[in-house]
């Protein structure tokens, strides 16, 4: 009888059937089935995440003093750089040389990648042994903040200006950074291996 009742409101009653629309409304705003925006796939933003990353990691550095959470650090830097680096050369660096007919940037670019990667050779996997290790690591550092401001304040302004498709071209490298990361984390706990190894037997 009540819930008859109850009916007969509702349908006699706009404001009742308004708010129970509403209801039902808000209710499947809330539902599981409603996804959240997906990852900005903008090229340069993904570019310029790495570097905000990669800095922050640096500053980290700079203020621990445990061995073992700078070993860790520079585990973390090395992989984030490498991957940066070969998603630019592979992917980004290719269509910005085409689309500005770029015969200074991208050329001076890929020799700074070369040189970066010599340092990170001096420091991947070793143990952090004093003031040596820790004076590579802030040449290192020095390095990258260098290469950064040019890609920003050079190289980005001039990529927005050009007709690429920078979210077509930051999916393409978004799937490229997920198929490199568990190899290069591989090749870095190798790299360890190998370091502790030769260590161990005083192979310098």
């Amino acid at each position: 009888m009540a819930t008859a009742k109850r009916a007969s409101v509702a349908k006699t009653n706009p404001a009742v059937k308004k708010t129970a629309s509403s209801k039902s409304v808000a209710s499947a705003k809330k539902s599981p089935a409603a996804k959240t925006p997906p990852q900005s796939q903008d090229a340069i933003a993904i570019l310029r995440a790495d570097h905000s990353l990669v800095s922050g990691l640096f500053a980290e550095f700079a203020k621990t003093r445990s061995g073992s959470r700078k070993k860790s650090l520079v585990a973390q830097i090395c992989t984030e750089l490498s991957i940066h680096a070969q998603v630019e050369e592979e992917i980004f660096y290719p269509a910005i040389k085409a689309a500005l007919r770029d015969k200074e940037l991208v050329p001076e670019a890929t020799v700074e990648h070369a040189t970066l990667k010599d340092l990170m050779a001096q420091v991947e996997g070793k143990e952090p042994d004093g003031e040596m290790y820790d004076a590579k690591i802030k040449v290192m550092s020095e390095y990258v903040k260098h290469h950064v401001k040019e890609e920003q304040t050079e190289m980005f302004p001039k990529a927005r200006k050009t007709n690429l498709d920078m979210k077509e071209l930051g999916a393409r490298m978004l799937v490229r950074k997920e198929e490199l990361r568990p190899l290069k984390t591989a090749q870095a706990h190798r790299t360890g291996v190998m370091a502790s190894i030769k260590d161990a037997m005083g192979i310098v």
